[in-house]
């Protein structure tokens, strides 16, 4: 029985990018599942894809396939690699980042490069601008339906030399939960953090307690004001701002049906800083 096949890119579906990558899986075993992860991630952005594949992966069956390409380095030397999660998931990506939260929080027992001569789709070696179909799509579909093992995708390289994107790991200092905002929930517009519940744990703050939020970025102060820590939307009001436990057990910003990315203009990523404290005590 073959494996699933998941694909993220950048591509988004105006054009025929995907397509193209769905057929060359199809030609490879027509009876392929494929399933589609994201095709919205912004271009470029390899931090969003890692997070992405983080988000998503854990919840997929073992020997899933995942094909992830956000690749502005296409048709230079950086490598095509296939790794082995310790979950036994398989992610096929260009070792540009793309890896990072997967290192971190989930684990890489194994890595691999693409043999090329091997694992290309046939008769495309003179393209080099679009991998994703010549070579991922391609070497995931053999890999998904048993027409390669992992060791026939091609050398083995150390799991230690994957790259990865810098990362800032939350903390406490002085009684202030420290951290970054790492992606928005997008379609409502709520900040996911990287600072997870066992550190607000740590903290011995309770649902219910007020807290001073600070936000900013490496030039302004976007937010400053007090919030609730509420198990769920209904422990605020309609337009009140809240802190919550989202889907990965890491603490989020928003606004109770309001989008709160919008409402203060906040981005993501390493600039992006949030602090947390209890509401100091007055007089």
């Amino acid at each position: 029985m073959g494996k699933n096949l998941v694909i993220q890119t950048d591509f988004g579906l105006s054009d025929g990018a995907v397509s193209a990558m769905y057929g060359v899986a199809i030609s490879v075993n027509p009876t392929i599942r494929i399933f589609d992860l994201t095709h919205d991630i912004p271009q470029y952005n390899i931090w969003e894809a890692s997070y992405r594949l983080y988000q998503t992966i854990t919840y997929w069956p073992e020997d899933t396939v995942f094909v992830s390409v956000v690749d502005p380095g296409v048709g230079t030397d950086r490598l095509s690699i296939v790794v082995k999660t310790v979950d036994n998931q398989y992610i096929v990506t260009p070792d540009n980042g793309t890896l990072t939260h997967i290192k971190k929080h989930i684990g890489i027992s194994e890595a691999r490069i693409i043999d090329e001569s091997r694992n290309r789709l046939p008769r495309s070696g003179e393209s080099y601008t679009f991998h994703g179909r010549d070579v991922y799509a391609y070497t995931a579909a053999r890999l998904a339906s048993n027409v390669i093992s992992f060791e026939e995708v091609g050398p083995s390289i150390d799991v230690g030399e994957i790259v990865e994107l810098s990362k800032t790991i939350a903390s406490i200092e002085k009684g202030v939960i420290i951290g970054n905002i790492d992606i928005l929930d997008i379609r409502f517009g709520n900040l996911w953090t990287n600072i997870g519940r066992e550190l607000f744990e740590e903290s011995g703050i309770k649902y219910g307690e007020s807290l001073e939020v600070t936000i900013s970025n490496s030039t302004n102060q976007l937010y400053k004001n007090s919030m609730t820590f509420g198990r769920s939307f209904a422990d605020s009001h309609l337009g009140e701002p809240l802190l919550f436990v989202n889907s990965l057990d890491k603490l989020g910003v928003a606004i109770n049906q309001g989008s709160f990315a919008k409402a203060y203009d906040i981005g993501t990523g390493a600039n992006w800083k949030v602090s947390i404290r209890r509401v100091p005590k007055r007089g």
